[in-house]
């Protein structure tokens, strides 16, 4: 990563951009379900903005120095709003975030700990309890990323995406 990027609330312009590039990253994950697989759901990618019309919901984006925009992630304040199968709606004083995807021309550079630490720090600083968050087995990178990161599988917040077997976790949030 040779730029310097930024993260901070994405402006409605970008929603578009930021959808295409959640539908990429997802599409050409291996082992995880295409575009005609699961329509409704690559939907929802292409559409990410919409979420940020619940409360308490952000789309975050990281954008170069140069304007290029290398990742986002939805963050919700709410669990009620978070959208997944399984429990997790049902978490009490819990922050969740999803659908973190970082530009294949700058993966490696730590553009998704950036967005996962930022996260973070948000729901810290909305004096949250713990950060809810699922990943697949096709997401292994991200995965031992959130694991080195502290986070710990909670099997209780796993669910079926149709075929696809989702994988929940947790992360006890601690001042600072």
């Amino acid at each position: 990563m040779n730029a310097t990027y930024t993260i901070r609330d994405a402006k409605p312009e970008e929603f578009q951009t930021i959808g295409e590039l959640m539908v990429k990253v997802y599409a050409q994950l291996e082992g995880f379900p295409k575009p005609v697989e699961q329509p409704t759901y690559y939907d929802k990618l292409a559409n990410i903005g919409n979420f940020t019309e619940n409360p308490e919901t952000r789309l975050l984006v990281a954008v170069s120095s140069e304007g290029h925009i290398g990742g986002g992630v939805v963050y919700f304040g709410d669990m009620e709003y978070y959208g997944s199968g399984g429990t997790a709606t049902h978490e009490k004083n819990a922050a969740g975030f999803r659908l973190l995807a970082v530009d294949p021309d700058v993966r490696g550079g730590g553009l998704g700990k950036l967005l996962t630490k930022t996260c973070l720090d948000i729901a810290r600083t909305e004096g949250q309890k713990t950060m809810v968050i699922h990943s697949t087995k096709a997401m292994q990178v991200a995965w031992a990323m959130y694991e080195s990161m502290g986070f710990e599988r909670a099997l209780d917040l796993d669910f079926m995406q149709g075929e696809l077997a989702v994988y929940g976790f947790r992360l006890a949030l601690r001042k600072g």
